[in-house]
């Protein structure tokens, strides 16, 4: 392999590294408070607004129900509008963004249903006002759960921004398209694979670990 190839592969990586870093801090971002305003709006919860529950739910099923190439491709007017283009990372930013928020909420969301119900009982019954139940027992008791989650979120945007190359977005699927596939060198192909699974596999080692140890405290 050539060193101008090398070097191509470095600064995909690092395009792909930024692609999902940003990514997936907007989806936790948005996510979690889209998650927390589901459980506390359900039937039972401390919020109930069931219209507006249905509401943002059939929203988030919306999304989630969308195919990421498809919808990556029907929000190119909305990439040019946020970005001014249409190519590159940051415009990959934006639909990857808007494709994991959903998917993080609904994980996070079902965190924050497996908490003790006896648990937010105490804290009304102490007096805690919403947002004191919300911050000191729904997030914290919920927090293996919400990491565990994330994990999966940033594993399946890396494979989103993989996909994102065939619009352009640059990063490792751009490289494995246009050096790769179209010029039908094995090699690169092969080396791509080969870091994206690097990749995927120090993600989750690194989120199953920081799940063990929050739920060893």
């Amino acid at each position: 392999m050539s060193p101008q190839m090398i070097d191509r592969l470095w600064h995909a990586f690092l395009d792909t590294l930024t692609m999902v870093g940003a990514s997936t801090f907007i989806a936790l971002a948005a996510g979690i408070p889209l998650a927390v305003f589901l459980v506390m709006s359900a039937q039972g919860g401390l919020i109930q607004a069931p219209r507006a529950n249905r509401l943002i739910g059939g929203l988030i099923n919306g999304f989630r129900a969308t195919p990421f190439v498809v919808l990556m491709v029907a929000l190119l007017p909305f990439t040019r509008l946020v970005t001014g283009t249409t190519i590159g990372v940051w415009a990959a930013v934006v639909p990857l963004s808007i494709s994991a928020t959903p998917f993080f909420a609904r994980i996070a969301e079902v965190s924050l249903r497996e908490v003790d119900h006896g648990l937010i009982e105490a804290a009304q019954a102490v007096g805690c006002r919403r947002w004191h139940i919300i911050r000191h027992v729904l997030l914290p008791e919920a927090l293996p759960g919400l990491v565990g989650g994330f994990t999966i979120t940033i594993v399946s945007m890396i494979g989103a921004s993989a996909m994102a190359g065939v619009i352009g977005a640059g990063g490792l699927g751009d490289v494995a398209i246009r050096y790769g596939y179209q010029r039908f060198d094995t090699t690169v192909m092969l080396v791509v694979i080969a870091i994206l699974i690097v990749i995927v596999c120090a993600v989750q080692f690194a989120g199953d670990f920081a799940v063990r140890r929050l739920r060893a405290r």
